[in-house]
Order: structure tokens, then C-alpha cells, then sequence
């Protein structure tokens, strides 16, 4: 096979010792298997900022450090060197993600490291060897369902714990290998303190892994762990093994803004009324004087 640019370097250095094949192309990098001595592993290249279809990458990256003010002002600029740094932070984000998740106790693939930008990651395996399917590959019945169902909301709180929410998990984003799901595609990690999107992309990861189980097992449609795990994180009282019943909605009473309104305007006309009294005393004894 023609060796893609990106991994010409590790292969100069010994990193790699031969590309065997591509495994996959998504969206945002392609895969490839590649042999590391008497091991093969995975090579993940990332695709130019121009080529990617990811959509929305800034409302990702909101919250994620640069490496100082010029870079921040170019990245809002958008500049060319803006763009330099925004994929690097990219490419960079799953390799941190990988290493911080593996030490929560999150099921991700081993990482070997960052080299010339390319990730090379564990390759994780079925039973018989291959390649490990994705979810949406694999058939399960209603008991499977809830068990992996159960597994996969500890594993978003686990990852919640260290601070991180996937923001594009879904069933095209976890492998089963013969223990289990293992979660993978971290690119655009979200991170859970700094980003304004980070509740919405948390609901929206544990809303896929519901419909995704639920086919099989409908009684999971009827769970909400989004707004239970998430008050329970933002009042600092979730663990790993925090009991959860998925079961807690959030108000359905909707914020009368009218009445809100209606006292900030009364505020704001007592507080004219107190300044024209405090103008016309100030007049009157100036007068009397």
C-alpha cells in the first residue's frame, strides 16, 4: 500500500517498522495498522483542518488552554497560525484524554504516545483475534443490553470524575472486545468545568447510549442519568460509584421572565424616583441658603 505522508517520519525513526493496512476513515482521522516490533498497533492520522467534516470544532476546544495569549488571540482570529495551533490542540487532546482516562479506570485503549502528530494507540481485539467490532456492529440481546447499558453511564461518570465528557459518544464510538465496550475517538474531549456546553454535550452522549440500548431493552428509553449525574458533579458529591437511579428530572416549571422583568423595571423606577428626590432636597436647600 502507498504509506500516507504523516507516518514516513515514524518509519525514518524507527517508531514504526512497517503500514500494513488501513483500518478505518472517519471524519475527523483515518487508522492504520501498523507493526511495532513483534506487535501490530494502531496509527491514528489526523486529517488537515480543511479536510475534516467535524462540525462545531470551536464550541469543543472552548475551554482547553493554549500555550499563551498570542495563541489564543490568533485562534480567535483565525488566522493561519490560529489554525496551526487549533490542530495541534486537537490532534494533542486525545493523547492527554487516553493517558487522564486510563488512570480514572476508563476503558480506552492504551496509548504509546504522540509522535510527528500521529497517535499510536493499543489495538483492541474480538475474541478470535480481529479487529474489534463497533457497537453498531455487534448484535445483543435485552439482558446484554442493560448490563452494557449500566456499564456505559459508570463509565461517563468515571470519566466525569476526572473532569471530562466524550461529546461525541454514540455506538460508532465504542468497540466491544471480548470483556466489554471500550471507549475510543477523543478528539474532542470536552472539558467539564470550562466549557458552556458541557451539560448539553454530557446529556446528549448519555441520551445516544440510551436509544442505543433501548432498542433492545425499552425500559431503558424510560431512564434520565444526564441532569441526576450532573447536579450530583456540580455540588461536588459525585464518586465513581455514586448510586444513581436514573430517575431524577429536572423542574419542568419554566422561570416566569415577565414577573422577573416587571420587578427589575420597578427597581429600576424606585431607584429613579430616590434620585429625583435626592436632586430636588439638594435644589431646595440650596435655595434656602
Amino acid at each position: 500500500m502507498k504509506i500516507p505522508p504523516a507516518l514516513r517520519p515514524l518509519l525514518d525513526d524507527g517508531i514504526v517498522d512497517a503500514v500494513l493496512r488501513q483500518l478505518k476513515s472517519g471524519k475527523e482521522a483515518a487508522v492504520y495498522v501498523v507493526r511495532c516490533g513483534g506487535e501490530e498497533r494502531c496509527a491514528k492520522v489526523y486529517k488537515d483542518i480543511g479536510q475534516r467534516s467535524f462540525q462545531n470544532v470551536a464550541a469543543y476546544q472552548e475551554g482547553r488552554k493554549s500555550r499563551g495569549s498570542r495563541d489564543s488571540r490568533a485562534m480567535s482570529r483565525r488566522s493561519r497560525h490560529g489554525r496551526s495551533v487549533q490542530h495541534a490542540q486537537w490532534k494533542s487532546a486525545e493523547s492527554d484524554a487516553l493517558y487522564a482516562l486510563a488512570a480514572a479506570g476508563v476503558r480506552v485503549p492504551h496509548s504509546y504516545g504522540l509522535f510527528d502528530g500521529v497517535l499510536l494507540m493499543e489495538m483492541i481485539r474480538d475474541a478470535d483475534g480481529d479487529p474489534a467490532p463497533r457497537l453498531n456492529q455487534v448484535e445483543f440481546d435485552a439482558e446484554q443490553a442493560r448490563e452494557w447499558h449500566a456499564f456505559m453511564v459508570r463509565q461517563v461518570v468515571l470519566m466525569l470524575c476526572a473532569g471530562l465528557i466524550h461529546g461525541d459518544l454514540s455506538e460508532y464510538n465504542v468497540l466491544v472486545d471480548e470483556s466489554g465496550p471500550v471507549i475510543i475517538d477523543l478528539p474532542q474531549v470536552v472539558s467539564a468545568a470550562g466549557n458552556s456546553n458541557a451539560f448539553a454535550m454530557l446529556e446528549r452522549d448519555l441520551a445516544n447510549m440510551r436509544a442505543t440500548f433501548g432498542a433492545q431493552a425499552p425500559e431503558l428509553l424510560d431512564t434520565d442519568y444526564a441532569y441526576e449525574i450532573w447536579t450530583r458533579y456540580e455540588n461536588a458529591s459525585l464518586r465513581p460509584d455514586t448510586p444513581l437511579s436514573g430517575q431524577v428530572r429536572r423542574s419542568q416549571q419554566r422561570a416566569n421572565v415577565g414577573a422577573v422583568l416587571g420587578e427589575i423595571e420597578d427597581a429600576r423606577l424606585t431607584a429613579e424616583a430616590r434620585e429625583r428626590g435626592r436632586v430636588e432636597a439638594e435644589r431646595e436647600r440650596g435655595e434656602r441658603d
